[in-house]
């Protein structure tokens, strides 16, 4: 059985964070599993379970498919695979915007139910008031600005942000009141690359970028994205570091050709009958 990893006092804080304002750029990523987030722990700042999940893991069409159930699940997991990083957990869509009182609500059951760091919500000046509620009641916040895919049914698809005058004050009046609202950090998603680097140089939280400028204080990608394995459409901005799905798929294939060939399992895959009767392993010698 799978046991978590041992608590220490050296995890990631989000006071750390804060303090990476215009310093070594912070490296986050997805993680939604225990295996994974062991893995990342290392090599990472931040781990983000991300409502992304809805769609990587579920199979779900959008990040809409994702409950607080869904989140929890997924955070306790990660919690439980890490023991350096700071973890975040997504809200999903449907537990914060009706009210600060609702936001606070989800927020604090999030938090008592993984033990995580902080939690994330979508939305600028609309959901400031949300954000301010639930830093008031202790539990710190990360923003997202930009393109935001708990609204991209709204917003007619997923659309690049910046592209107008219009636009570009909006997004930039959006991380203005995300940082007085009290968030720790903010993720800019989407956005044109001059946009994000000018709001990046305005405010004085980090900015955290997806599809956005290398200017911004630390990336996000989605692990899924960034090893290679979504099988669906990869975005424009991803970067695959490994293929994972052309490993996974010859493993695959490998594994059915020696199973119908008899092949597998082999020896050293079977128990026998031990041929020393004082022999308690099975026949197992290795």
């Amino acid at each position: 059985m799978a046991k978590a990893l041992p608590t220490t006092d050296t995890r990631t804080s989000v006071e750390l964070i804060r303090r990476r304002k215009g310093n070594i750029p912070l490296v986050c990523l997805t993680a939604y599993t225990y295996p994974v987030a062991r893995l990342l722990d290392p090599h990472v700042d931040l781990l983000l379970v991300g409502d992304s999940v809805a769609m990587v893991l579920h199979g779900h069409e959008a990040t809409l498919g994702a409950s607080i159930e869904m989140m929890i699940a997924h955070g306790q997991a990660v919690m439980r695979g890490s023991a350096r990083a700071c973890v975040v957990v997504d809200m999903p869509a449907g537990t914060y915007e009706e009210s600060p009182a609702q936001a606070v609500r989800s927020a604090q059951r999030i938090v008592a139910e993984t033990g995580c760091q902080a939690v994330k919500l979508e939305g600028g000046i609309d959901m400031a008031g949300q954000i301010a509620a639930i830093v008031a009641a202790g539990i710190p916040v990360m923003g997202h600005i930009g393109l935001l895919p708990q609204s991209v049914e709204k917003d007619g698809g997923y659309r690049i942000k910046g592209r107008t005058d219009e636009n570009v004050a909006a997004l930039i009046a959006d991380a203005l009141a995300v940082e007085e609202a009290g968030a720790f950090s903010v993720v800019i998603e989407g956005t044109m690359e001059a946009v994000a680097a000018d709001i990046t140089r305005r405010i004085a939280i980090p900015t955290i970028g997806i599809g956005a400028s290398r200017d911004c204080d630390g990336q996000i990608l989605v692990i899924d994205d960034m090893v290679g394995l979504t099988v669906d459409r990869v975005p424009k901005f991803v970067k695959e570091y490994a293929d994972l799905r052309g490993v996974i798929a010859e493993a695959a294939q490998r594994y059915a050709s020696e199973v119908r060939n008899r092949t597998f399992p082999g020896p050293a895959n079977v128990f026998s009958a031990p041929k020393d009767p004082s022999d308690t392993n099975g026949g197992d010698k290795s």
